[in-house]
């Protein structure tokens, strides 16, 4: 229904592939890697989403880069339909790129932002930032496959829930670096928790009679 509404299974699977992954940027070959279609094709629908400013591309090292326009009024309403298109069981070639689901297996995990290689940032101390209680097996599989996919090894920093609230309250310089860099939030349980609880005590509180 999805590929009769935007009239191609390729430009779906961009779509996708893009709203999934904001301030991330790909080049042609790994994106035909990605979403398991003919280059040609990819290079159609690139050009299609270029066109109408949904996506946007720069050189960077004698590569042409493509990323999602968060610029755009219709972002918002593209990442919801498309985040939602993964969750109903779009096709496991795209739904690979969502790294939520597949930090949320290794563990009790309150904070996973990509940043570094993943995101260009050449000035991010480190490439993935993940916060929680962890499995090391299960985490040192997962980033041999993200390292494969990438074609290159990855700086990863793990930190308590502890750690992290100790350094965030000193507003260590290395957690304000990756902060200030440009970076993806996958998982976000801490600072959707800050929000409840400003919320909660914003609620007017009941006079006694």
């Amino acid at each position: 229904m999805v590929e009769q509404l935007f009239g191609s299974k390729t430009r779906v699977k961009l779509l996708h592939l893009f709203c999934n992954n904001p301030n991330r940027s790909f080049y042609v070959r790994e994106i035909t890697r990605k979403i398991e279609e003919q280059i040609n094709s990819v290079r159609r629908e690139l050009s299609n989403l270029l066109s109408i400013g949904i996506i946007k591309s720069d050189t960077s090292g004698n590569r042409l880069y493509y990323e999602v326009n968060q610029d755009h009024p219709y972002y918002k309403s593209l990442r919801s339909m498309f985040t939602y298109v993964a969750d109903e069981g779009a096709d496991s070639s795209v739904t690979s790129t969502d790294m939520s689901t597949r930090f949320r297996a290794v563990g009790s995990v309150d904070y996973v932002a990509l940043s570094g290689v993943l995101t260009r940032d050449d000035k991010s101390p480190v490439d993935i930032l993940i916060v929680g209680d962890v499995n090391k097996s299960r985490l040192d599989n997962l980033i041999s496959e993200i390292e494969s996919e990438e074609g290159g090894e990855l700086r990863y920093t793990v930190l308590s829930r502890g750690q992290y609230d100790y350094r965030y309250h000193l507003k260590d310089k290395f957690l304000n670096s990756v902060f200030n860099s440009k970076k993806t939030v996958v998982i976000d349980r801490i600072h959707s928790e800050d929000e409840d609880t400003d919320k909660n005590n914003s609620k007017p509180k009941k006079s006694k009679e």
